[in-house]
């Protein structure tokens, strides 16, 4: 928070988005599975209480590679009796290994569309290793029909507070890697098509209420729903 006085109002907005796009994707799009890759520890919003609420045989595998996060999820996630979750320990660096865990095989069916979830977790993947790549590779598996569902720190509307973050993480031993809109794009959303209203600030995504919204500065996350065709 020293370092990035907006991060409180990102986290908050992020989350918002995440409730936003699974309630589209559920109500307007009929999708029924989601793969939750880098899910966090469990919060408000969660992705299968959003899904189950509108469409209670909604199926979600969670995935995270900190046994923490899995032990709270094991406690408090559960599912509706007509949908099911499930919780794997995976690496989001390890796309083919996390795709072939029997748990995902056993739970989503991949004859029929999946929202694949990556939200706010591209970030803490550098270019090293290759975030394109394994979000292609995940992306690969799924079938036509099927949504990706990503959002991303920028450092183009406050880039001394996102430096700051991003300072901070690494000297935690924690790698992050603040992205452009036009980089965040490629990495994520090459061959996709994109859903109104395109990939924007995460509090531009289809808000709701009347009230007024946060500034871009304290937002600093864009974020996006694409469909594979």
């Amino acid at each position: 928070m020293r370092s990035w006085p907006g991060g409180r109002v990102a986290a908050q907005e992020n989350r918002k988005f995440l409730a936003r796009a699974v309630q589209y994707l559920v109500g307007e799009a009929g999708i029924r599975q989601f793969l939750d890759i880098g899910t966090g520890l469990p919060s408000a919003n969660n992705v299968h209480e959003v899904a189950q609420k509108n469409a209670p045989e909604s199926r979600v595998v969670y995935a995270d590679n900190d046994p923490l996060v899995l032990v709270h999820a094991q406690a408090l996630l559960r599912s509706t009796a007509a949908g099911r979750t499930a919780y794997i320990n995976a690496d989001l660096r390890e796309p083919e290994k996390l795709l072939a865990h029997p748990a995902v095989r056993e739970t989503l069916d991949f004859g029929q569309p999946i929202a694949l979830m990556l939200v706010a977790i591209l970030h803490f993947i550098s270019h090293e290793e290759d975030p394109a790549r394994i979000v292609a590779t995940l992306v690969s598996a799924l079938p036509p029909g099927s949504y990706l569902v990503s959002s991303h720190v920028t450092p183009e509307f406050d880039p001394e507070g996102v430096g700051g973050l991003q300072a901070t993480y690494r000297r935690g031993g924690v790698m992050a890697q603040a992205r452009t809109g036009a980089e965040f794009a490629k990495v994520a959303f090459s061959g996709l098509e994109l859903v109104e209203p395109g990939m924007a600030l995460v509090s531009e995504w289809r808000p709701t209420g009347a009230g007024p919204r946060p500034s871009a500065a304290e937002v600093s996350f864009y974020g996006g729903v694409a469909r594979k065709r």
